[in-house]
């Protein structure tokens, strides 16, 4: 049996029974979904975007599917889907990639979404934070739905952490969809701390109108396998977006990045930095792509991507792109892949700086470029902490990962 093969039997078998514990909305939806998934299979390394990951491999083992009810603790800007302040037939699978096949699977297969809603000319003080746990007693697939509408003048910053605290296999696909209207601002954080069990696949699409910012910042600081899309749509003038991403692979791990900014209106402003510490025999990719459509004059766009390899046995694979129509733009990429400095590194010895130490100061500074833009000081003090220990091979401990017990 192919790998789509065992998730179309299982779509036949229990669409029914994840159309019940759903609602109308998600529905509507959801076999065309499917039809796409099927039609189209899961894409091989010879689909471009997907070409440093092999996803037949990593959805092949017959994972059990969750359908526990999502919990959503009381909040102001939270809510369950099915019982949404606002009708969000608009927004639900507008934005997404209806021709990925990951996308596809997750419209089909998901039975319950997050909604994150800030009303017109609304400024959350304090983050919204999304805390998704992964815990179960086998392997087992998780599908996720987040939506997120920032109304006309709203300002907010969403951190959404995915944890496992089970030692268990367990695979998850998330879609996450991203409606700022004119005039909003958005800081959205995703970060992961998973382990080496896990496989993650999550695809981000973003959509913006007039005047609007928004700053995404993707950061993985342990992992199984992870592949992370970032799409964003920049459809009214004068807006701006940074995507901004920091990933840390060692033994076998592997970690792609893939991400699109489509220019489509003038005056846009577009700034990408994404850095990757690769150690023993992981695996890191980036490809990002900075669309420009022939009506979008006067952009301004940056794209950068550097890469720290540590070990010889180290992968990186990066693939910085441009696509203009216009004439009128001001735009830049590039790309670095570099080993250790042995110059400072023997600068450092020299002042009696053991080498191990030494190492793990020059990564942490070379990291340090993505974690100084968080802009949320508790998070980026926090952040800077767990960099530094997970360069220093420490794993936090809580009271409720059974990891070590």
């Amino acid at each position: 049996m192919t790998s789509e093969q065992q998730y179309i039997e299982l779509y036949n078998e229990a669409s029914d029974l994840i159309k019940g514990k759903s609602c109308p909305v998600m529905n509507a939806v959801r076999d065309e979904a499917f039809a796409t998934f099927q039609q189209m299979g899961f894409p091989s390394k010879k689909v471009e975007r997907y070409r440093y990951t092999d996803v037949d491999a990593a959805f092949a083992p017959n994972y059990g599917i969750s359908l526990s009810p999502l919990t959503v603790k009381p909040s102001t800007y939270i809510y369950n889907i099915k019982s949404a302040p606002i009708d969000v037939t608009p927004y639900y699978h507008r934005i997404a990639d209806h021709a990925d096949a990951i996308t596809a699977l997750n419209t089909a297969l998901v039975h319950d979404a997050l909604l994150v809603y800030v009303p017109k000319n609304t400024q959350v003080a304090d983050p919204i934070v999304v805390d998704n746990w992964l815990r179960g007693t086998a392997a087992t697939m998780m599908n996720r739905r987040i939506l997120v509408v920032m109304e006309q003048g709203a300002d907010a910053t969403l951190i959404i952490n995915d944890h496992a605290a089970d030692k268990q296999h367990f695979l998850t696909t998330q879609v996450i969809e991203v409606f700022c209207h004119d005039n909003a601002r958005l800081d959205l954080y995703e970060i992961e701390e998973t382990t080496p069990l896990c496989s993650r696949f999550s695809n981000v699409y973003i959509q913006e109108g007039r005047d609007c910012t928004v700053k995404h910042n993707s950061i993985t600081l342990f992992n199984g396998q992870t592949r992370n899309l970032c799409d964003v749509y920049l459809k009214g003038e004068n807006s701006e977006v940074t995507l901004n991403g920091c990933a840390i692979g060692t033994g076998s791990q592997h970690i792609n990045n893939n991400t699109l900014i489509r220019h489509e209106v003038p005056n846009c402003t577009s700034n990408e930095l994404y850095k990757y510490v690769i150690d023993d025999k992981a695996v890191g990719a980036f490809a990002g792509k900075i669309l420009v459509e022939k009506d979008a004059q006067k952009t301004v766009s940056q794209e950068t991507n550097a890469n720290l390899c540590a070990s010889s046995d180290a992968r990186m694979y990066t693939q910085p792109m441009l696509e203009i129509y216009a004439d009128d733009v001001k735009c830049a990429h590039g790309s670095t892949v570099g080993v250790m400095d042995e110059t400072a590194l023997f600068y450092m010895r020299q002042r009696g700086i053991p080498e191990t130490e030494a190492r793990t100061l020059l990564k942490n500074a070379f990291m340090g470029q993505v974690i100084d833009k968080i802009k949320y000081e508790p998070l980026r003090q926090r952040l800077a902490v767990k960099v530094e220990k997970r360069f220093r091979g420490e794993l936090d401990k809580c009271s409720d990962c059974r990891l070590c017990k």
